[in-house]
């Protein structure tokens, strides 16, 4: 697949109502929503970019707590290429009728909730400010204002989990409309309220795993169809903005902590929020996108990694390295298919041990 002249933007939003218990993502106090001065600046960098993307991606924080003539003033400054991805994160609480008609007029093509659990208590356990019956009402309200792409994310392994209470909160999203579901792992990170105060109940490392691999067992049943690590999708509903940065193609992010790779030279933000609206800080050099970021990148994917686009950016396996992968087909945890090598479930839930031995 030749991605090279695909380009997408990212818009960080980093206004949020509250903080999750698990978030490290850069985030500050959103409560009465964005200040134009935020979106000013997001304008003013906008305004130095000469590419149409094919996808832009609204990231946060809580994106939905843009307004609606927000979102369609940024919107006119990106100039999109027609049918191009548009996509705006949102919690279930900060929409109504009214904003998700608006997102939807201003040409947000795709809404993504953060839904993450049908079980109230376990919501409020993660510091969640919406509930089951609340996130239900948020994905028939967008689907009466015409998305036809709706998303909702899981995680998985929460606190006293169990297998009922992710095929709750599949049916929630299967029942919604969603046409995209992400199912994600929860992890202890440092600096976030569970890294300070740990919650009771979480479940071992292989008991995580065994979550992982019922969710893509039932979300496949389902005909949601695995095609990243944490990805599954209706055929033909895969985000194409996120496999710009699975496949290293170009993308150029905006706003504090946002990330940028242009022409294999990456760069990012600084987490400063008054710093990027005053206008006195830049974008940092973070180094190359090589060969072994490619690699990094592929195996995330259900399609795998295509040895000669490998090697076209340099990458070379040693003998090494193809004994190891032979052993990963032999267990279970890969398979070739012609010249590309790809990870099964299995080998998903290993990933990080898999990835430490071919790097």
């Amino acid at each position: 697949m030749s991605n090279k002249k695909l380009f997408g933007l990212y818009l960080h939003v980093p206004y949020c109502k509250a903080k999750c218990r698990y978030c490290d993502f850069y985030s500050a106090p959103g409560a009465r929503g964005v200040p134009q001065a935020y979106v000013d600046a997001l304008l003013r960098e906008l305004a130095k970019n000469t590419r149409r993307p094919d996808t832009v991606y609204f990231g946060g924080g809580t994106p939905a707590l843009l307004s609606p003539a927000q979102v369609e003033m940024l919107l006119r400054a990106c100039d999109p290429l027609p049918g191009a991805e548009i996509t705006l994160e949102a919690n279930p609480d900060v929409v109504t009728q009214e904003t998700l008609n608006g997102f939807r007029a201003a040409g947000v093509t795709r809404i993504s909730f953060g839904v993450q659990s049908a079980d109230d208590t376990q919501l409020r356990r993660l510091g969640r400010t919406h509930t089951a019956a609340g996130a239900s009402a948020a994905l028939a309200m967008a689907q009466k204002a015409g998305f036809a792409e709706i998303c909702g994310d899981i995680m998985l392994a929460l606190p006293h989990y169990s297998d009922a209470e992710f095929d709750a909160t599949l049916a929630l999203l299967k029942n919604g409309g969603c046409t995209h579901i992400s199912a994600y792992l929860l992890k202890i990170e440092p600096g976030t309220a569970f890294a300070k105060y740990p919650p009771d109940g979480l479940p071992t490392p292989d008991e995580a795993a065994d979550f992982y691999l019922y969710a893509v067992r039932r979300l496949e049943q389902e005909g949601y169809r695995q095609y990243e690590i944490s990805n599954f999708a209706r055929p033909g509903h895969e985000g194409r903005h996120n496999l710009l940065y699975w496949n290293c193609c170009d993308y150029l992010g905006l706003g504090p902590a946002a990330h940028s790779c242009l022409d294999a030279l990456r760069s990012y933000w600084p987490g400063d929020v008054q710093g990027f609206i005053a206008g006195t800080v830049q974008p940092q050099p973070e180094g190359d996108c090589t060969a072994e970021d490619f690699l990094l990148m592929q195996l995330r994917l259900r399609t795998g990694l295509n040895l000669p686009q490998y090697a076209a950016r340099g990458g070379q396996l040693t003998a090494a390295q193809r004994a190891f992968m032979r052993q990963c087909v032999a267990h279970g945890y890969a398979v070739w298919q012609d010249d590309t090598f790809a990870l099964t479930p299995e080998g998903l839930v290993v990933q990080n041990a898999i990835l430490e031995e071919l790097i």
